[in-house]
């Protein structure tokens, strides 16, 4: 009797194991730089333990969290434009969860500046009449180096890297970086765009942003575009006249995935949702800074 009361009392306060949690974080991609011969932002690191990760590298390995304990998430915001003549950008805001840090993306560099960022994705560079500057480095895991700038006559800025490929050079498109493709929330969507080089004429060689919300380059003619919301994308590089400003960088992003049989508590400070997919939940923080704790 004792035994199947003491059976009952356990069954009926059964408490949930602690949950394993796959995650992506990207962090907020860097700002082109601003008006002629501008290099594109570089995208934000992107970490995953799901279909892909940046900078080529092998996916990450999920945490085992504990109940009741609390876990930093901060989303990262994308660099500010450029707004101005011959202006580099600014670089994007990391983002974390737990002990995961993603890299803001790299700057892009503008001319007579010559210096664009390292990030997790490099900033793109410029060149002018002797020098074909380097683009900014990514980081290992995370993303890759924005593109070279070309010197001579045309000088031409590199591309943002992104998450899964590096900027193009001044020397070709000066595109951006392709980003990368993760499948988290049951649907493939790409984040981790570069940013387009901007361009002095009305011709159409500015840079194309790369997939994943990186934005295309401005010109004499159309202004620069920004990286996505919450894809951490790369702003485009600046263009000429009215349009010198760059775009700024993309946002980034926070998702979790975790048993259903979990529940999880998003602080203040936080602005997330949740949703249920098959055998999971999946939580989408999309700005901000505060605690996450799991039951």
């Amino acid at each position: 009797m004792i035994g199947a009361i003491t059976a009952g009392i356990f069954s009926a306060g059964a408490v949930p194991a602690p949950p394993t949690v796959d995650y992506l974080v990207v962090a907020g991609g860097g700002s082109g730089g601003s008006s002629i011969i501008s290099g594109g932002g570089g995208a934000g690191g992107l970490r995953s333990t799901v279909t892909a990760t940046g900078g080529g590298g092998t996916l990450e390995t999920a945490l085992t969290l504990s109940l009741g304990t609390n876990y930093t998430v901060t989303v990262g915001a994308g660099g500010a434009s450029a707004a101005g003549d011959f202006l580099t950008g600014n670089n994007g805001s990391s983002s974390t969860f737990a002990t995961i840090t993603a890299i803001g993306g790299g700057r892009g560099s503008a001319y007579t500046q010559n210096n664009p960022s390292s990030g997790g994705s490099g900033g793109g560079a410029n060149g002018d009449d002797f020098t074909s500057y380097s683009g900014g480095a990514g980081t290992a895991n995370q993303g890759y180096a924005g593109g070279n700038g070309q010197a001579g006559n045309p000088y031409k800025g590199g591309g943002g890297g992104g998450a899964g490929a590096a900027g193009a050079a001044g020397s070709s498109t000066g595109n951006g970086g392709n980003g990368v493709a993760v499948s988290i929330t049951g649907s493939s969507v790409t984040y981790g765009g570069g940013g387009g080089r901007g361009w002095t004429s009305q011709s159409a060689s500015s840079g194309t942003g790369g997939s994943g919300g990186g934005g295309t380059g401005g010109t004499a003619s159309a202004a620069a575009q920004n990286g996505t919301a919450n894809t951490g994308g790369g702003g485009g590089g600046g263009g000429d006249s009215s349009y010198k400003n760059s775009g700024a960088g993309g946002s980034g992003i926070v998702i979790l995935r975790y048993p259903s049989s979990n529940t999880i508590t998003i602080g203040s400070g936080l602005t997330g949702s949740t949703t249920t997919v098959g055998g999971n939940k999946v939580t989408t923080i999309t700005a901000g800074t505060g605690n996450v704790s799991f039951a």
